[in-house]
């Protein structure tokens, strides 16, 4: 038999992107196949021996019942046992037709399903193309010593008429038709091959974007907890620790001082309104779409001297100091910043002790904005970072800058936060 044409070239697969297994349908399939040829043999068998083939000089038909089941048993499980089906399948070929069975065409049809499913279905291609490649150099020199042995035995050979002698004719057209057949079974393997593992690879792909937008889905809603976690920290942290100092104060004068009690208890009824009055903007931000409130508050740095006169109030003396001309800042950085002077400054009235002073400093910069609140006083038992902390850097993270919270040596503690506006994210 002829070699078959070259394969076409297949782009290499990952080791990891193997063939599928067979699935129950599809070895129905082979068994329904495998059924519907062997009939075929049979028929054909019968046929043959009945029109003459070779002169009537053929093994009686029980032995073509024998070839017909060799022939096409083995295709029954040729997706799961492909390169030994198709051993036993030219085998059986190769024995039928030199023992003159009276069957010329399901033998060929059997061949090439077994070829093409070693094509088709084998992983390892190296030992699918060595296997077809042997099978075919067998099956080609098999047909020349056969075509030649013919020859030889003719009276007339091939010299009556020349090399184009009608037996040279015969024999060049059985060598064009076994390289279209052969050539024709282990292309078809080879493309059918590429294109299950490139459907492999895609469905591959699908389920690896499927899986990564589950999971960007579940960090977006982990950031999102994570974010409306901290907003509620800062707002209610500041305000019920401010309302902690008043109430204690109102405490403590009620019975010699009704007039400073009841300023007292004005300002803790105060600061649950503005605790209020923050939640229900905090809500309502966190309804509305992100592209409409990107920094999911309403408070802005212009809204500093507001949060410091509020420590004030409260008793904490503090100071409020800018430096530079203001520049652009996106709201997003200027949401963090103030969440984070909020933050420092309930830090320092709650473990500043009495007599504890704070300085709150905002910096601008041609490319960069700074905001640093230092207090006096003690500083916080040192130990695992708090919500307050965690929150600030998490706050100074997403704005795309730096923070630093460290004891001061003269006691008290600072709090310095700088954002690149070059780097900052956007609003």
């Amino acid at each position: 038999m002829p070699r078959p044409a070259a394969p076409s070239s297949v782009e290499s697969m990952p080791e990891s992107l193997l063939r599928r297994p067979a699935t129950v349908a599809e070895r129905r399939q082979d068994a329904w196949l495998a059924a519907g040829l062997f009939v075929a043999a049979m028929i054909s068998t019968a046929l043959g021996s009945v029109s003459g083939v070779y002169n009537g000089e053929h093994p009686d038909l029980s032995w073509g019942l024998l070839y017909s089941a060799a022939l096409t048993v083995p295709l029954a499980f040729r997706r799961r046992y492909p390169m030994t089906s198709l051993i036993v399948v030219s085998v059986a070929f190769f024995v039928g037709v030199s023992s003159r069975i009276p069957e010329l065409y399901v033998g060929n049809v059997a061949l090439f399903v077994g070829m093409y499913t070693v094509g088709a279905w084998v992983s390892d291609r190296r030992r699918a193309a060595l296997v077809r490649i042997l099978l075919i150099v067998a099956m080609f020199v098999w047909l020349m010593i056969s075509i030649f042995q013919t020859a030889a035995s003719s009276e007339d050979g091939l010299s009556q008429e020349g090399p184009f002698s009608p037996f040279a004719a015969f024999a060049m057209i059985q060598f064009l038709v076994n390289v279209a057949f052969f050539g024709g079974a282990y292309l078809f393997g080879e493309r059918a091959y590429t294109g299950a593992t490139e459907r492999a690879a895609l469905e591959e792909r699908t389920a690896e974007l499927e899986r990564e937008r589950e999971r960007t889905a579940a960090q977006a809603v982990a950031l999102d907890r994570v974010r409306i976690a901290r907003e509620l920290h800062d707002v209610v942290a500041h305000h019920v620790s401010a309302m902690g100092v008043q109430a204690g104060a109102a405490r403590t004068v009620l019975d010699r001082d009704p007039d400073a009690a009841r300023t007292a208890l004005t300002g803790v009824e105060s600061s649950a309104r503005q605790a209020l009055t923050e939640l229900r903007q905090l809500l309502e931000t966190l309804r509305t779409p992100e592209t409409e409130a990107p920094g999911g508050s309403t408070l802005r740095l212009q809204a500093l001297p507001d949060l410091v006169a509020h420590a004030n109030e409260n008793g904490l003396p503090t100071a409020l100091s800018v430096v530079g001309d203001p520049v652009p800042t996106p709201e997003l950085v200027q949401v963090n910043l103030y969440r984070i002077a909020q933050e420092a400054l309930t830090n320092a009235r709650r473990h500043g002790g009495p007599g504890a002073t704070a300085d709150v400093r905002l910096r601008y910069a041609d490319d960069a904005v700074e905001l640093e609140v230092s207090n006096t006083g003690r500083a916080p038992i040192s130990g695992r970072a708090g919500l307050g902390l965690v929150g600030m850097r998490e706050r100074a993270d997403s704005s795309g800058g730096t923070l630093e919270a460290r004891p001061r040596p003269r006691g008290g503690f600072l709090v310095r936060v700088r954002v690149p506006l070059s780097q900052a994210v956007p609003a």
